[in-house]
């Protein structure tokens, strides 16, 4: 059985101490402005319901010290983010702090079936792995996948790159083999949440986050929550055109962002650079690898090879030259790169960043950082533990 707040108080109380850790009985009275008895009365009913538990003694503040309350040490949820080309579990507690984390290299493009049994292996290694504090009852599980997801059944929807996965019952899949509630989102949107609850978003209620991974997408955040749109494909700028006499992309139009830059993108001029004799770090690692990913360009470039660096600058101009209309539009306070190819580090983040200042409306750029995240590969998790823990801490 699931146990949830009762009433809006007790939800409030609940991420209160997600957000902020253990605290006072006088400082959350303080912030949730409740009589001393009211709150007595909420704190102690969540005490019964197994979700929050004393902490102890507060420093006196001159008076009786005040009991401490915290989120109660046995919940646990599971963060799952689920890649083009990988898989990431992380086990947290209530407060989102990451307790255990494994991934595996996978692909999407191997169905639903193949990728959630996977999955499902990781949570099990976690759950039962040397780690004591990941072992436990899960209370609930977010789940992030790289293609829209309907907001109103939480099922992929036409997913471009997700042969097999849309309309698949990914939810129920879950629910019957760990018996917890599930909840699932696109996997730039999970990404979004984790920069907002533990990332340098913390204090930012309207930021955008691009995820530049084997494809292109878009976190975007206003007044502190998702927005995902009418059918839940919001932020897939990867599909913004370009150049309509660009490359062929995967959604089967040309010219798109994607086709130009992006780990897909990336490996294939990296082939090219190699084979031409443009490139002769990249020749060299083809030649002992067998294959070429953005990581080698990154390497290539920090190398100081000037196709790798070409490469990197393109990309950077063209997700700055699309980034810059969208600042315009959104007006942003911050603006978070992630993602695998974001690991391109401070050449891709440059020119970023110099793409946007110098198009982009004076208004809009004024105070707007543009900067590279620093979860790395934990934001997912912890985004994707933030929604279901968000539907989880709600009276709803």
């Amino acid at each position: 059985m699931t146990v949830r707040p009762e009433n809006p108080h007790q939800a409030r109380l609940l991420r209160l101490l997600r957000q902020d850790g253990a605290r006072s009985r006088a400082e959350l009275g303080e912030v949730v402005r409740l009589s001393a008895s009211k709150l007595a009365l909420e704190l102690d009913r969540l005490a019964q319901l197994g979700l929050v538990e004393s902490g102890g003694l507060a420093a006196s503040r001159g008076g009786r010290r005040s009991g401490i309350v915290r989120l109660s040490s046995d919940l646990r949820f599971v963060g799952v983010d689920i890649g083009a080309t990988s898989i990431d579990v992380g086990v947290t507690n209530g407060e989102l702090e990451v307790l255990g984390h494994l991934s595996k290299p996978a692909d999407v493009r191997e169905g639903p079936e193949a990728v959630l049994d996977q999955t499902m292996e990781l949570v099990g290694k976690l759950l039962t792995g040397e780690t004591a504090e990941t072992h436990g009852v899960i209370h609930g599980i977010g789940l992030g996948v790289p293609g829209p997801v309907s907001f109103r059944d939480r099922t992929p929807v036409s997913p471009p790159i997700m042969p097999g996965w849309d309309r698949f019952p990914v939810r129920e899949s879950l629910t019957r083999e760990f018996g917890c509630p599930v909840l699932v989102d696109n996997d730039v949107n999970i990404m979004a949440l984790g920069e907002l609850h533990a990332g340098l978003a913390r204090s930012v209620d309207d930021f955008l986050l691009v995820k530049i991974g084997t494809g292109i997408g878009c976190g975007i955040v206003v007044d502190g929550g998702i927005y995902r749109g009418v059918t839940g494909s919001a932020g897939d700028i990867g599909h913004i055109r370009v150049d309509e006499e660009g490359p062929l992309c995967t959604c089967g139009n040309t010219g798109c962002l994607e086709a130009y830059f992006g780990g897909a993108a990336l490996a294939r001029d990296a082939l090219a650079a190699a084979r031409s004799g443009d490139s002769a770090f990249l020749a060299e690692r083809l030649a002992h690898e067998g294959v070429l990913t953005a990581e080698d360009v990154g390497a290539a470039a920090a190398s100081g090879d000037a196709a790798a660096v070409r490469m990197v600058r393109e990309g950077g101009r063209h997700v700055g030259l699309v980034l810059a209309s969208l600042v315009s539009f959104f007006n942003p306070g911050l603006v978070i790169i992630g993602g695998g190819v974001a690991g391109l580090g401070h050449a891709l983040l440059a020119e970023v960043r110099s793409v946007v200042y110098q198009r982009s409306l004076p208004l809009a750029t004024g105070n707007l950082p543009i900067v590279l995240s620093e979860l790395g590969g934990t934001a997912g998790i912890v985004g994707a533990a933030r929604l279901i823990s968000d539907h989880l801490f709600s009276a709803e």
